[in-house]
């Protein structure tokens, strides 16, 4: 839905935040960045960009769900509104995220704020804001030459394929929140929830990617973790209905909750019966958003599928990937006691 081909940074200012618990300091710049040489425009744009790449959308929000009241998305209309007063707005979300890292863990690090020109969102030209954290910098050898000879010498720096946390802010869907989409490489600890929780306070779009990742996700949790409380289900059983339950959603274009629950568990109705009242409970407990009826996301099918593990592991031997008609493959046990899985097959490749 994003497409960077034709983005260019329009205006870019760069801050440096400490954390305040450990007596760290906040460093404003006086200025923007100017005159930016191609060469580094293009690098900076691959850092900024890429990890961006087929990511889902969030909403501005705040604790009340009233966007208005977030200081992310105030200081972001009024840099969509003024683009003249860019670096007045840049020091207020400096000054923003250094009073929200609050926890002793949490690392100092470069803060940038840029514009873009030439974002489109679903084909269309768009204004887009990012606001990026490097926090862990790299070192880099360096071979000098001195005459006849080379020196090696150690520098200090980002490196451009490893963004540590960013966002970038789009300018739809204001009376939202804006569209958002946030990258977050921290994922230990509970500092790791502050980019997105404190600073940005974000939440997820209702649309098809998040409704079927949602969908999907409780559908694994159930074939993985639920079934075999209340079912004398195998494993080979399960990885069967974790096939059937992705190839759903390869195949249809919409989905349809009962439709669905019918056609993976074959009409059982106790089946059914358990799977809704888990996928009700966990709507619940966790305030997911899970409807019976919505447009399938390409995108998140293809994302979640990765983790719809297909593997069946005996023991430390042997590992038996199923992939399709679970009638070729029969489970059984030998009189003296040891366990076997027979194989039918057609070609042999």
């Amino acid at each position: 839905m994003l497409d960077f081909s034709l983005c260019t940074i329009q205006t870019l200012s760069v801050h440096q935040t400490g954390n305040k618990q450990n007596g760290e300091s906040l460093v404003l710049s006086k200025q923007p960045i100017v005159n930016l040489e191609e060469e580094l425009s293009n690098y900076l744009l691959q850092y900024f960009l890429k990890p961006f790449q087929n990511k889902e959308y969030y909403h501005l929000s705040f604790s009340n769900d009233d966007h208005e009241l977030n200081p992310v998305y105030h200081y972001s209309k009024e840099l969509f509104e003024r683009p003249d007063s860019f670096h007045i707005q840049s020091i207020h979300l400096a000054k923003h995220l250094f009073e929200t890292a609050l926890h002793p863990n949490i690392l100092g690090g470069d803060f940038y704020v840029c514009a873009f020109d030439g974002m489109q969102y679903d084909g269309q030209m768009v204004k887009a804001i990012g606001l990026f954290k490097a926090e862990k910098p790299d070192h880099f050898i360096k071979l000098k030459r001195n005459g006849q000879n080379f020196d090696l010498d150690v520098e200090s720096g980002i490196a451009i394929d490893k963004l540590d946390k960013g966002c970038l802010i789009i300018e739809v869907e204001a009376e939202k929140g804006f569209k958002v989409c946030a990258v977050d490489k921290t994922n230990k600890g509970s500092e790791a929830a502050y980019w997105k929780d404190h600073y940005l306070r974000i939440k997820p779009c209702s649309d098809a990617y998040h409704l079927t990742q949602n969908f999907l996700t409780v559908t694994k949790d159930f074939l993985t973790k639920q079934i075999t409380q209340e079912y004398e289900v195998s494993k080979a059983d399960q990885i069967d209905l974790l096939n059937k339950s992705v190839a759903y959603f390869k195949e249809h274009e919409t989905f349809d909750a009962n439709e669905f629950s019918q056609s993976l568990f074959e009409g059982n109705q106790g089946l059914i019966t358990s799977f809704k009242d888990y996928k009700d409970q966990i709507q619940q407990e966790y305030e997911l958003e899970i409807k019976d009826g919505f447009d399938i996301s390409d995108q998140a099918v293809k994302k979640q599928a990765r983790i719809f593990k297909s593997v069946l592991k005996l023991d430390k031997n042997f590992h038996i990937y199923i992939h399709g008609n679970r009638n070729m493959i029969e489970k059984g046990t030998e009189p003296d006691g040891r366990k076997f899985y027979k194989i039918y097959y057609t070609e042999e490749n």
